[in-house]
């Protein structure tokens, strides 16, 4: 009789690779792939993928009992502004404020900067009469009649998503709910969003913005979701995909319907939690991630296992307001372009050449010489074993394309043409890492840099040594890293209302007043998505700022109450935090609380990461062949031996120069840097080639 097996899938869409990572429950074995990616239906690459790991493993497809899903197609909705027909009901006289914004230049010194395109326009932006004062009372009610004469208007306009934003409706939603009553009776299958649902907080453009992003997105990746849940039941899953949200959580289709702007770095958001994950289980807290895909790179930072968060960002441009890992995103891939600008420099990115058509060494279309066609010329990715060889590319055709587009014109050989691409995108992902790091108080030294992704690995170490970072972290399946990361996410969803208030002990049970009806809330969604009541947390946290300050910072409550006693502590975190990222406290200032907050956590079984036999110090098992691999221009090609994961074992130590080949990345161990192989095969290189021992 066969044993009963069950497993977990997670499944990350990248906008050139969608990543695949299958973990057995009772084995505890794990199987990575990849496939390309197809932007114009993200869900043929799944289905594809899905079937082509069944048949890898013969494993019977209703033993999956979990699919989690890292998407692209919010933030690509809103890159190509491909999202739906919105309608906007606002307060008389308030309708303009979505264009108006805070009247901030995007860049200061740039006349023709623009600013982001409005996503509704003015003809579709209704006013009523209706107004709800800063104090919560009503001065005007709902003028219902007027309801009535905006219904039919945006009706007839064939909106598919309406999003309805009252001035001070964080403080009293009730003709919010009115207007969601009626709409609900009238026009049932219309995408409504409420601002006092989507974001409950005060400042109303953020409120505004947010809740149109909600309107905006709620149609295509409601649609999108829908569609996939079907094809996946269509292939013989029992099983729904859950989502993994910009926070980190993950949560089910439906919850996705009523907040799709959660997802806008759904992606992501997966990558920094495997990340987190695999820190806390080998005793580094402090990491700053490198996701280098095919067409971004993303860092963020992770201090003490947890990854910071923000509650105020901006997505292309257009302001959000809901918790977010703090994730910079910039145009740095192995497809970015690279191309001449009218001065003569040399540039690479943010442009992508994407999936389709690709790199020129993709053989696919594709003329415009890529960061992938550099490391190619290079010798630094194989040819004959690019996606474990099941994809064949040409290192002739992104010669070539180098030589005819930069060579000639910058009158420069075609090693130090590449390798000045490679130089570029690495200064690109420092400023990055910089932005997350230095600009808010963290000496990037005092952190560990994981490389991940499929090109995150081929430039982790130059961009450690230009940061100052002494070590460097490669987990074992760093090109669908990602996807693990879906299958250790929780559930989560975070709950939130206004009310500023003094922190003084006068105020302590005002202040602890704030939180029951949350964590009402945050039950109330945990039942919504099944989870049992053992495997739920709640968290409270406080948004606090100095008297007349306009920025805050979020403080975590360790106690279940305020009382005088612990009070103290709060506001010592407070200060803390301050100083932390401007330098200096102000102790004897007033304190404002001014945002109440809770998170909420169902727990899951997850994914875990085994250790492996140790197999002494050298890694001749693992030996593949040498290959010709030029680190700098000046120096030319060195012979490089080159060395495959799966015969690496611990306690392997490398010395550089070498190359380590994986199925979805290669890892390069530069000339005079060592390499040493963890219990986990995580490959840990210590910048200087310092013989510490990471095992």
């Amino acid at each position: 009789m066969k044993n009963a097996f069950t497993y977990r899938l997670g499944i990350d869409t990248g906008g050139t690779f969608t990543d695949f990572t299958l973990f057995c429950e009772q084995t505890g074995k794990i199987l990575s792939m990849k496939v390309p990616s197809t932007p114009k239906e993200p869900s043929d690459a799944i289905i594809d993928g899905i079937e082509q790991v069944i048949a890898l493993t013969e494993i019977d497809r209703r033993e999956i009992c979990y699919v989690g899903h890292g998407t692209t197609v919010a933030t690509n909705s809103l890159i190509e502004l491909k999202g739906a027909k919105t309608g906007l009901i606002t307060t008389r006289g308030f309708r303009d404020l979505l264009e108006i914004g805070r009247q901030r230049r995007p860049e200061l010194y740039d006349f023709y900067a623009d600013k982001p395109h409005v996503l509704v326009p003015r003809h579709l932006r209704k006013e009523v009469s209706e107004r709800i004062t800063a104090d919560g009372n009503v001065l005007r009610p709902l003028d219902l009649e007027e309801l009535q004469t905006v219904k039919d208007a945006l009706i007839g306009e064939k909106v598919e998503s309406v999003a309805v934003c009252f001035l001070y409706s964080y403080l009293k939603p009730d003709h919010e709910q009115k207007v969601k009553a009626f709409f609900q009776t009238c026009c049932p299958d219309l995408y409504l969003y409420l601002s006092s649902e989507v974001l409950p907080e005060f400042r109303e453009f953020e409120r505004l913005s947010t809740t149109v992003l909600c309107a905006y997105l709620g149609p295509v990746v409601g649609n999108y979701t829908e569609r996939l849940q079907k094809r996946a039941r269509a292939i013989g899953l029992t099983t729904d995909p859950y989502i993994t949200q910009s926070n980190g959580g993950i949560m089910s289709c439906l919850s996705v319907r009523e907040k799709p702007i959660e997802t806008a770095l759904s992606g992501p958001a997966g990558g920094v939690m495997a990340s987190a994950f695999l820190g806390n289980k080998i005793g580094v807290g402090n990491l700053i991630t490198l996701d280098m895909g095919g067409t971004s790179a993303d860092v963020s930072l992770i201090e003490n296992g947890i990854p910071q968060m923000t509650t105020d960002r901006k997505i292309i441009g257009y302001p959000v307001k809901i918790p977010m890992i703090e994730i910079d995103t910039i145009g740095a891939g192995g497809g970015s372009l690279a191309w001449i600008d009218d001065g003569g420099a040399l540039k690479v990115g943010p442009q992508s050449a994407g999936a389709d058509p690709g790199p020129a060494c993709y053989n696919k279309g594709g003329r415009t010489p890529t960061v992938t066609d550099a490391n190619l010329v290079l010798g630094r990715i194989n040819p004959e074993y690019f996606l474990g060889g099941k994809m064949a590319i040409y290192p002739e055709m992104a010669g070539e394309a180098i030589e005819r587009t930069l060579c000639q014109p910058l009158s420069m050989d075609l090693n130090r043409t590449a390798s000045g691409i490679i130089t570029i995108v690495d200064a690109h992902m420092v400023r990055a890492i910089r932005n997350i790091s230095v600009a808010k108080g963290y000496d990037p030294r005092e952190f560990t840099l994981l490389g991940f992704g499929g090109a995150g690995p081929l430039h982790a170490v130059a961009v450690a040594k230009e940061l100052g970072i002494q070590s460097v972290l490669i987990p074992e399946s760093p090109g669908t890293f990602s996807s693990l990361g879906l299958l250790v996410a929780d559930f989560r969803s975070d709950f939130v209302k206004t009310r500023i208030l003094l922190g003084t002990t006068e105020n302590i049970e005002q202040i602890n007043g704030m939180f029951p009806d949350l964590e009402s809330m945050a039950d109330k969604w945990l039942s919504q998505e099944k989870v049992p009541a053992s495997k739920r947390i709640l968290q409270r946290f406080i948004d606090m700022r100095y008297q007349r300050q306009n920025y805050e910072y979020r403080i975590e409550l360790n106690a279940s109450r305020f009382t005088p006693q612990n009070f103290g502590q709060v506001l010592s975190a407070f200060h803390e935090e301050h100083k932390k990222n401007h330098g200096y406290a102000l102790y004897d200032s007033p304190v404002e609380f001014v945002n109440y907050r809770v998170a909420a956590y169902g727990l899951v079984p997850k994914a875990d990461v085994v250790s492996y036999p140790e197999g002494g110090p050298s890694p001749e098992n693992s030996l593949k062949g040498h290959r010709k691999v030029c680190f700098d221009p000046q120096a030319g090609y060195v012979t490089c031996p080159i060395y495959g994961m799966e015969g690496l074992a611990p306690q392997n130590r490398i010395n550089g120069p070498a190359i380590i080949e994986q199925m979805g990345s290669t890892i390069i161990v530069p000339p005079t840097e060592r390499a040493v192989v963890d219990a986990f095969k995580n490959i840990r290189i210590q910048i200087g080639g310092n013989d510490k021992d990471f095992s």
